[in-house]
């Protein structure tokens, strides 16, 4: 509470962050128990340590071994509340915005060399994000709402702020999770999921850089993955992949034989 009234107060800041997170089983039986925006306060901390410019030590990678526990099956069991706000799109759903902000979280801990491998492997974590990027991509498409994307800059306060990124965010996750990992990439391409990440590419101002975590994903999806390759190139044969949209990402269909090679072109910048 006190953070949240005085946020640019030290103290409440250092009490949490370096006392309260050095303790995994303190956060497990305070998380339960918090109120949904005590919940937001408490994983802004958490982004905030895992973004800060002091990296993280060992003995605090292990502790946030065990806070990536707690995080990844909250979002799992949590992770479908983000469809309240098409149905009542003019309120703000505190429970809603857990799941945004655990979204946020598990992004910048995947973006965490150490914490990557231990996320890589957690069971269903993978399964859960593609089907709720399947299931926003879906409703984004069948009608209007918050979800579908737009092309005209929203205002701070209105609903579509507070969702801005969480699809590109979905998107991130999944790439961060594919690097270097044939196991989920093995995994993404048998639960359907490149076409999904392909067809999600278009332009959206409420998921800036959209174009850039879809090609990022691509990329971690394909590296040293000949069959993944293959799914992308006959999708451009069958007209199910646009040609001139995989060059825009930066990738290439070439012919060699019968077979069809994707090639990166690796001029264009990484995201």
């Amino acid at each position: 509470e006190a953070h949240q009234k005085h946020p640019a107060s030290e103290w409440p800041f250092l009490i949490i962050s370096d006392h309260f997170l050095k303790s995994p089983e303190l956060v497990e039986a305070m998380y339960g128990k918090l109120s949904n925006q005590e919940r937001i306060t408490l994983l802004d901390i958490v982004i905030a340590k895992l973004v800060g410019e002091e990296q993280l030590t060992k003995d605090d990678i292990s502790i946030f071994v065990r806070h990536a526990e707690l995080i990844a099956n909250s979002f799992m069991d949590q992770c479908r509340n983000v469809l309240k706000l098409t149905s009542e799109p003019h309120t703000e759903d505190k429970e809603a915005l857990v799941t945004i902000r655990l979204l946020d979280v598990l992004c910048e801990m995947t973006s965490n060399t150490e914490l990557l491998g231990y996320l890589q492997v957690f069971p269903g974590l993978m399964e859960r994000v593609i089907d709720v990027l399947r299931v926003i991509h879906e409703v984004g498409k069948e009608s209007t709402n918050i979800f579908s994307p737009s092309d005209s800059l929203k205002a701070e306060g209105d609903i579509e702020h507070m969702t801005e990124g969480f699809k590109s965010h979905l998107i991130r996750l999944i790439g961060n999770l594919c690097y270097k990992n044939k196991e989920n990439q093995d995994k993404v391409n048998e639960l359907d999921g490149i076409p999904l990440i392909l067809d999600s590419s278009n332009i959206d101002d409420n998921n800036p850089f959209m174009m850039q975590w879809v090609v990022y994903a691509v990329r971690n999806l394909t590296e040293d993955n000949s069959q993944n390759q293959d799914v992308i190139a006959k999708m451009e044969e069958q007209g199910l992949a646009d040609a001139s949209l995989l060059k825009k990402m930066g990738f290439e269909i070439e012919k060699s034989g019968d077979k069809l090679i994707l090639k990166s072109n690796n001029d264009i910048p990484p995201p």
